[in-house]
């Protein structure tokens, strides 16, 4: 099938085209083909598929085509267009993205309306400057929806509504923000165009479907069909996944090893939580010499688009980040995907796997497996229709754990970061969603603090009352490591003398290792428990006190009947009054 721009079934605007042209796309990649004319054709559309396929032309160029259509133009505070995704950083994607295409189709205004800018300046500047197509996350469109001010009001300005889009629709839900996708469709007219895009089907986006979108034309794309295997891989045709079995106090020695040997490459590391990462960056930046390492998670805000854009400008670096990188976000020429650690579900697996070989291009991935996970490739092979190879260990991989453990001794930081990650990563453990082969249980604990490089083990209930084996202690006193950071250990140094003197009675959470978890809430619910089985056996003892004393009268009763002390008749109706009284206090 010829899928080039000429073949398309509908006539899009010369400026479309022009733009089209200038991005270098000579052709439509599937998803393109299939959705553009027939989302222009007024339909609603829910479409489905693989990750990096270039679902965001498929909404972009029809949107705009729909709004240039348009009988009566779209005045100044007009809204025609909303976006809405799941993160900021796809959401600043995407703005790219239309901002090319606007700079000739130049009637349009748009805006983002995010987390972490000014909400008072984005209304100033929606009064000021107009606006026509809006790129939000749930949150902050939900947010702009509620407030009203003088010249401001948000809700009036959506009744022109032509084309509602919700990208990656699965993530929007699986982030929580349906109460938030439900209050904005409340304020949305009926009459408009809704496009839902997704990577993948859940039950949760078939409730979407059905509640926001009217008699919609379902696309799915998939990849074509494997010779050997006969399956639909949910993976890119052109990316090579593998797999390495490893046990747990050499995988990071593996990792640092592979990471040398690819560092003029780009490569993205995907980490289980945001303490890992904070570790393992540092980590990576010590023993990988002369490579731009940069990472990423949740609890960074603002500096994220900085270093999402820091990755994109750069001919190779290193890239240590959590799940928040592993949709929707396109860093071009992206060489490797490596998993550290397995993700808590199969469909993040392919989404993370999606950040390489994109839009055509060619790409890798490998995930770091525990022997006792291996059953996960075949997992992913039968769940996600993912076939994978195996790479074999390096034998020439060093030993880098003694030289870890040295740093930690004259870096408090380093020292207290790898604790972090560690009870954080035994914590993801207990529940990861394939937990019929991620078990706890079967963790070696001590191989697993070793290749964390720990210098002791911290206190956390998981590991209360088990026997620790494969792992050694160093004899080092934690409170004389000190922080490199002359200003953060100064104020340690005074916390200490303060508490020698009495003046703390606690110590703070800076300087003693403490359970991560959550301590207070556990001991709480723990004495509720207690107190409830403490009522429970009080109820239990005064009815059986009840029983004996009905037992007592009913043989007092015999013994009068036996010795002729009472008639038959004056018996029998003794024990009917008895038997009523059981009968009324059971009721």
């Amino acid at each position: 099938m010829d899928e080039s721009w000429k073949n398309l079934t509908v006539t899009l605007d010369k400026n479309i085209s022009k733009a089209i042209q200038e991005l270098g796309f000579h052709k439509m990649t599937p998803v393109q083909a299939a959705t553009i004319p027939r989302f222009i054709q007024n339909k609603d559309v829910a479409v489905e598929a693989i990750t990096g396929s270039g679902k965001t032309l498929a909404f972009v160029i029809p949107l705009l085509q729909m709004l240039l259509r348009r009988e009566l133009p779209l005045k100044k505070h007009e809204i025609g267009g909303i976006i809405l995704t799941p993160t900021r950083e796809l959401a600043i994607q995407i703005d790219e993205v239309l901002k090319h295409f606007l700079k000739h189709v130049n009637q349009f205004q748009s805006v983002l309306f995010i987390g972490g800018s000014d909400v008072n300046a984005d209304i100033e500047n929606f009064k000021t400057n107009g606006c026509n197509i809006i790129i939000a996350t749930p949150g902050r469109m939900e947010d702009m929806f509620q407030r009203k001010q003088d010249g401001y009001n948000l809700s009036a300005s959506v009744k022109a509504l032509e084309v509602l889009v919700l990208d990656e629709a699965d993530r929007l839900l699986e982030m929580g923000f349906e109460t938030s996708i439900n209050t904005i469709l409340g304020y949305l007219p009926k009459q408009r165009r809704t496009g839902l895009f997704s990577a993948t089907q859940t039950d949760e986006v078939e409730n979407l479907i059905r509640a926001g979108l009217r008699n919609p034309l379902r696309i799915t794309v998939k990849e074509k069909k494997s010779t050997e295997s006969q399956l639909i891989p949910k993976t890119p045709a052109l990316l090579e996944n593998y797999f390495m079995i490893v046990d747990a106090d050499e995988k990071l020695n593996q990792l640092i090893h592979f990471l040398r040997k690819h560092k003029k490459e780009k490569i993205m590391v995907f980490f289980s939580s945001c303490a890992a990462v904070e570790y393992f960056k540092k980590i990576i930046e010590l023993l990988v010499k002369n490579s731009n390492v940069l990472h990423i998670h949740g609890k960074l805000k603002h500096k994220r688009v900085k270093v999402i854009e820091k990755l994109r400008n750069a001919d190779s670096g290193i890239l240590v980040c959590t799940d928040l990188m592993a949709r929707g976000i396109d860093i071009p020429d992206i060489n490797w995907v490596v998993q550290f650690d397995a993700p808590s579900s199969a469909r993040s697996f392919v989404h993370r796997c999606g950040r390489t070989a994109r839009i055509g291009n060619r790409g890798n991935a490998l995930v770091m497996l525990l022997p006792t996970e291996e059953t996960y490739i075949t997992f992913l092979k039968i769940n996600q229709r993912t076939p994978m190879l195996e790479m074999d260990k390096s034998p020439e991989a060093a030993n880098i754990l003694p030289k870890l453990k040295k740093f930690a001794k004259r870096d408090r930081s380093l020292y207290e970061n790898g604790m972090k990650a560690f009870v954080s990563f035994i914590q993801f453990y207990g529940k990861h969603e394939c937990s019929m082969i991620f078990k706890t249980k079967e963790l070696d604990i001590g191989q697993l603090a070793t290749g964390y490089a720990l210098l002791r083990l911290p206190k956390m209930p998981e590991l209360k009352g088990k026997i620790i084996s494969n792992f050694e202690e160093e004899d080092v006193n934690p409170e004389t490591i000190m922080y490199k950071d002359k200003s953060r250990e100064k104020l340690r140094q005074e916390e200490i003398k303060k508490r020698e003197a009495g003046e703390i009675t606690k110590k703070s959470r800076s300087f003693k290792s403490k359970p991560w978890s959550n301590q207070i809430v556990r001991k709480e619910k723990r004495q509720q428990n207690r107190e409830r089985r403490a009522r429970k056996k009080k109820r239990k003892i005064e009815l059986d006190q009840g029983e004996l004393d009905e037992l007592d009268k009913d043989i007092k009763l015999m013994k009068k009947l036996k010795t002729g002390k009472v008639s038959k008749e004056e018996f029998a109706k003794d024990f009917d009054e008895m038997e009523e009284k059981k009968v009324i206090g059971v009721k």
